[in-house]
């Protein structure tokens, strides 16, 4: 026993629990839209805990479902629940021999009493039939009753208003009396749920319009005034607008009238006006006539055209009483023009009289092109009109491109464009001959107002030369001269130069050539090779960039080069050829180095690539030690790695470092480095760098399980106490009493019952709980008698242990 006791701790954390599995809630009701968590907690050593789905599905996260794992504890998030949620959800758990053990939790989801989207007020048409509409929903479906006026709603016999399958409530011929505020009150007896909402109903009256009188009369010019006035009622009170020339401006009403007074009326006042009276209920207008007596009028001006150059006359002709005077206005700039006067270049003269004016306009131009506005006046009012001046004038041509290039069997546009009034007829023509519109057997000729493209394929060098675009109309004829000139291959490019010069890699650049040959450069072809060598090699260059970089070429190599222009004729002559020389192989560069502290004793050096002068780098040769130490280390790296691993190394100590690469021809020089190793990290340190966050706090709430269950057990032997003497009394059926021999038959039952535990399959921590508790009771703890003497407590403890592992507990207690 002894020997039990002094190894009851180290036997405890050798020997592993049986694997087991809660959730934190067995059966939950949830309502539609809310969130709820589960978590499922393992006891063992389990390996794998997973959700499963009311379908039987693994549950993987989602953004309505969430997953939080850690070794022994998992929690299932479920927010914004729906119907299709309900059902039994699952949590497994699973440990390294393959043994599963699974709990479960009923999840049911109902819907609450919800109200959607009831609007208050609702608003409803005098006389129609009005449904107030109430939405709303539950699990199971709800009951609705009406009140109106603190009374409820019934359909009687004969009464207007009626209890729709939908729960609505519908009004036949809704009258301003049915105007209030009804609630809707929807209850769910299954769950005891209420809830109501007030809706005001509003109806509304269409407005009622009357005048007083609807036709006035009135003479322009006399400060003369004219009020409209417009009588109206419906509910809400409606809006009236007055209404002209398709304008609406509103007024407001004053006890239910609105007027329009119109004051120094003139001739362009007369006509209809119309009062319109617009609630939510409907629309109601009416007409009303103004006329306005003796004001000018122009009866005569028309539009008129002229020839770019010519004179122009504009004729206006008005009456009224008394007769108008006449003036001219341009619309372009807005310069009047009167009677007797000329323009400041003496273009424009007005001449008037009797009621006639005629504007003259000398040298027509172009810019006079546009609207002009007669306008006539009198001291009782005014009127206008507008004409416009239309200018015709010979044909002009917008193109200022003449050249075009091509070559044999290469298609291309030539264009004309063309601006005329009246549009012109255009035709092409070649040596004295018209191309006709259907072309020939490489010609053809697109039309459209104003554009003329011809298409000339050329064949052989008699169709390069001069082309003829001709324009006419019945002002006039143009002609303009296109050259479809013969394109040649670019000139060569000079000023080649190479740069950055390696191994393996030079960059030529070069200027482009003087002539591109009337056509785009496409690209540039850069031909090298070596010297001696009877095969070039090409590169391109990317677009008509002037710079290229040569790759795969050989160390210590003397290679020519050489540039030709490319477009779309074809390639240009070849510029000079240049010769250079690439670098021969040699030693690579010292490598650079840069370090960061590895795990534990080690420290890790990256290892920049450099230049490897040629030859790719075979090794890296890393030689460390410390500062107080002569004798190196090497560390060799393959030259493919990137990076030196430095371990095991020494806490609180400086190195320094020697770094050389190879490759077939040698050595670089060397590269120094230092870096300083730290104190050595604490035990707590040490212990944990290795755990992750989870396995650290699940050792931390093992060992605080541990410690609450020896201390419990210690409660119930020393101070009888605790939940495990909870547990005992409650067993208890009965009590009997014991002699002074008592505690020595308990002591050996209790022997007894440890050594049973421990031949029982799979019963290796009931067997380790008992030896505690029999050394715990073995410590003859004082108790007091009434007589003052030290005995144990007269109980005892009977423990079996089933076929199946159960634990029967029975105590007892012995009567005093």
């Amino acid at each position: 026993i002894i020997f039990l006791c002094n190894n009851l701790f180290v036997y405890l954390f050798s020997v592993p629990a049986a694997l087991q599995i809660s959730i934190s809630l067995n059966k939950v009701e949830l309502s539609v839209g809310e969130s709820k968590f589960f978590i499922c907690t393992a006891i063992g050593e389990p390996v794998r805990l997973e959700w499963y789905n009311p379908q039987g599905e693994l549950i993987m996260p989602s953004k309505r479902m969430s997953l939080h794992t850690e070794t022994s504890r998992s929690r299932l998030i479920i927010y914004n629940a729906i119907v299709q949620d309900a059902g039994i959800y699952r949590c497994e758990a699973a440990d390294a021999s393959g043994h599963t053990v699974e709990a479960s939790v009923v999840l049911e989801i109902y819907q609450r009493l919800t109200f959607r989207d009831v609007q208050s007020p609702q608003e409803f048409r005098h006389g129609e039939m009005a449904e107030v509409v109430c939405d709303v929903i539950s699990s199971p479906v709800p009951t609705v009753v009406w009140y109106y006026q603190d009374r409820e709603i019934t359909e009687e016999h004969h009464s207007r208003f009626r209890v729709l399958a939908n729960n609505n409530l519908q009004i036949q011929q809704v009258t301003k009396v049915d105007e209030g505020v009804y609630r809707c009150e929807a209850s769910v007896e299954a769950r005891g749920e209420i809830d109501f909402v007030d809706i005001a109903v509003v109806v509304n009256v269409p407005p009622v319009l009357s005048v007083f009188q609807q036709s006035f009369n009135s003479t322009a010019d006399y400060q003369e005034s004219v009020t409209f006035t417009c009588i109206t009622s419906g509910s809400p009170d409606p809006m009236v607008t007055w209404h002209r020339y398709g304008l609406a401006q509103g007024w407001p009403i004053l006890g239910g009238r609105s007027m329009l007074t119109i004051r120094n009326i003139r001739q362009a006042d007369g006509g209809t006006y119309t009062c319109r009276a617009t609630n939510k209920a409907g629309l109601e207008e009416r007409e009303l006539f103004l006329k306005v007596f003796v004001q000018p009028h122009i009866i005569q001006l028309k539009n008129v055209t002229a020839v770019e150059g010519s004179a122009a006359m504009i004729s206006c002709v008005a009456e009224g009483e008394p007769l108008p005077d006449i003036s001219w206005r341009r619309a372009s700039d807005g310069q009047a023009f009167v009677d007797g006067v000329k323009s400041q270049d003496g273009r424009f003269e007005v001449r008037g009289r009797h009621g006639k004016s005629v504007l003259t306009i000398s040298g027509v131009k172009l810019s006079d092109l546009g609207r002009f506005d007669c306008e006539a006046l009198s001291r009782i009012g005014g009127h206008q009109k507008s004409m416009f001046l239309d200018i015709e004038y010979i044909p002009k041509f917008l193109t200022n491109y003449t050249i075009y290039y091509s070559w044999e069997e290469n298609p291309v546009n030539i264009s004309c464009y063309v601006m005329s009034n009246p549009p012109a007829t255009m035709l092409w023509r070649r040596e004295r001959f018209t191309i006709s519109a259907e072309g020939t057997f490489n010609t053809r000729v697109h039309s459209a107002e104003g554009k003329s493209v011809l298409e000339v394929t050329p064949m052989s060098d008699r169709d390069f030369g001069r082309y003829n675009c001709t324009a006419r109309n019945n002002i006039g004829v143009r002609y303009q001269e296109f050259i479809l000139a013969q394109a040649d291959v670019p000139s060569n490019p000079y000023s080649v130069r190479l740069s950055a010069v390696s191994q393996r890699l030079a960059t030529v650049t070069f200027m482009k050539p003087d002539s591109h040959g009337g056509v785009p450069i496409s690209y540039y072809l850069v031909q090298y090779k070596e010297v001696g060598s009877l095969d070039w090699r090409d590169a391109k260059s990317h677009s008509v960039q002037t710079t290229v970089v040569l790759t795969g070429l050989e160390p210590n190599t003397t290679y020519e080069v050489r540039i030709a222009a490319v477009n779309g004729k074809g390639q240009g002559e070849f510029s000079r050829t240049e010769s250079f020389q690439t670098l021969p192989i040699r030693e690579p560069s010292p490598p650079a180095v840069h370090g960061q502290r590895g795990m534990g004793k080690a420290y890790r050096l990256g290892l920049i690539k450099q230049d490897d002068g040629g030859m790719p780098i075979v090794e890296y040769i890393v030689k460390y030690k410390t500062d107080k130490e002569e004798q190196w280390m090497t560390k060799l790296v393959p030259g493919a790695n990137d990076f030196a691993m430095l371990q095991p190394l020494q806490w609180n100590t400086r190195y320094e470092v020697e770094i050389t690469a190879r490759n077939v021809k040698g050595l670089s020089e060397p590269t120094f480095y230092q870096f300083f190793m730290p104190q050595k990290p604490d035990i707590t340190e040490s212990l944990f760098s290795g755990l992750g966050l989870g396995a650290v706090v699940g050792l931390g709430l093992g060992a605080l399980l541990l410690l609450l269950v020896l201390v419990d057990i210690s409660c119930f032997f020393l101070r009888h106490c605790g939940l495990l003497m909870c547990i005992t009394r409650t067993l208890c059926s009965k009590k009997t009493t014991t002699s002074g021999k008592g505690k020595d038959m308990e002591e050996g039952k209790a022997l007894y019952i440890c050594f049973d535990f421990y031949t029982m399959h799979n019963s290796h921590l009931f067997f380790l709980l008992f030896v505690f508790l029999f050394c715990s009771s073995n410590r003859k703890l004082p108790l007091k008698e009434e007589n003052g003497k030290e005995s144990l407590k007269p109980d005892t403890i009977e423990i079996k242990v089933h076929s199946d592992n159960s634990i029967h507990t029975k105590l007892d207690d012995i009567k005093e």
